[in-house]
């Protein structure tokens, strides 16, 4: 299951997103988490150091290999020079397993706290004044539209805040949409451009209430944003201990707490995987682009990189047995 955590920026979403990547971990499952947040802390709420965080390889600096390798054999792709972040997978692209053995994951992913965490990176120098974020997100989106995710394995994202997901198609590149809001009306503001953002996207999308402190709380959450609210998470004094630095394991938690992640992880593993709605959503998205822009900035008709007859699904993965003798 591909999953994003959203939220206004101090919503605690990061938090959250490392919180629930702990307990799946706890759970003995596969997990790869994702920074893809302008503000890069998620490997620091996983445990490691600032300079532990820094030194993780960067999918954003590391894209024309990310491209390079995704291609494959794929006929309808030219060149990687004609591949841009929204390029579908299509008959001989390579396709990823969750941390398979492949060289996207092994050169940029990195073991945190049992998961493998693929970050990225930050706004470099080079970038302010001439760059937007999503030059670095769309290493992400190639990533997850070539993803193919089994049973029992997950994919945390910790996204951009607001609503910034929006300016690109990645926000539909997910089985459930986890949106972090505090029991204020800005915390509830972002759920409101989601819903109206996403509404002819069939986005499924969940509330999860943090910083709540009461019953007045929940009925604030629960008036705002109705029967999307999943559960509520109040203010933990080990996710404190964790902010300020101190180490954490998933038993210090409260057991509300530890609900909550469990909560969540059902609500996940209650998803049905519809492939073909994720196929179709890749090509909208990719002919929009295509007639935005990327035509433009290519020189080639993009909408020609269209497999008609391919639909991403664990099909397209070999076994073992036969991939050893391609």
């Amino acid at each position: 299951m591909k999953i994003a955590f959203v939220g206004k920026g101090g919503s605690g979403k990061t938090t959250l997103s490392s919180l629930f990547v702990r307990h799946l971990v706890a759970t003995g499952a596969p997990v790869v988490a994702i920074d893809a947040d302008i503000n890069q802390h998620l490997g620091v709420a996983l445990g490691i150091s600032e300079e532990a965080a820094a030194a993780i390889p960067a999918m954003g600096e590391h894209l024309s290999e990310i491209k390079t390798y995704l291609r494959g054999t794929n006929p309808r792709i030219a060149s990687t020079a004609s591949m841009v972040k929204t390029t579908p997978p299509g008959t001989g692209s390579r396709l990823l397993r969750l941390g398979g053995d492949d060289p996207i994951h092994a050169k940029l992913s990195t073991e945190v706290a049992g998961a493998r965490l693929m970050v990225t990176g930050p706004f470099t120098d080079d970038d302010l004044g001439v760059a937007c974020y999503h030059s670095k997100t769309g290493a992400v989106e190639l990533y997850l539209n070539h993803l193919v995710d089994g049973p029992g394995e997950y994919v945390v994202v910790d996204c951009t805040a607001g609503a910034e997901s929006f300016a690109s198609g990645m926000f539909t590149r997910f089985d459930l949409t986890f949106l972090v809001a505090e029991p204020t009306r800005k915390g509830v503001a972002v759920y409101r451009q989601w819903v109206d953002y996403a509404a002819d996207y069939d986005v499924t999308l969940r509330v999860i209430g943090n910083k709540v402190h009461d019953a007045d709380d929940v009925a604030f959450l629960r008036d705002s944003v109705g029967d999307a609210l999943l559960c509520c998470v109040g203010q933990s004094a080990a996710v404190r201990a964790m902010e300020q630095g101190r180490p954490l394991d998933i038993a210090d938690l409260s057991a509300d707490d530890r609900s909550a992640l469990a909560t969540l992880q059902t609500a996940v593993d209650g998803q049905t995987k519809d492939w073909d709605k994720f196929t179709r959503q890749a090509i909208e998205f990719h002919v929009k682009n295509a007639r935005a822009w990327a035509n433009a900035a290519t020189g080639q008709d993009l909408e020609a990189q269209i497999d008609p007859g391919f639909v991403l699904s664990p099909s397209h993965i070999p076994t073992p047995a036969a991939a050893a003798h391609l």
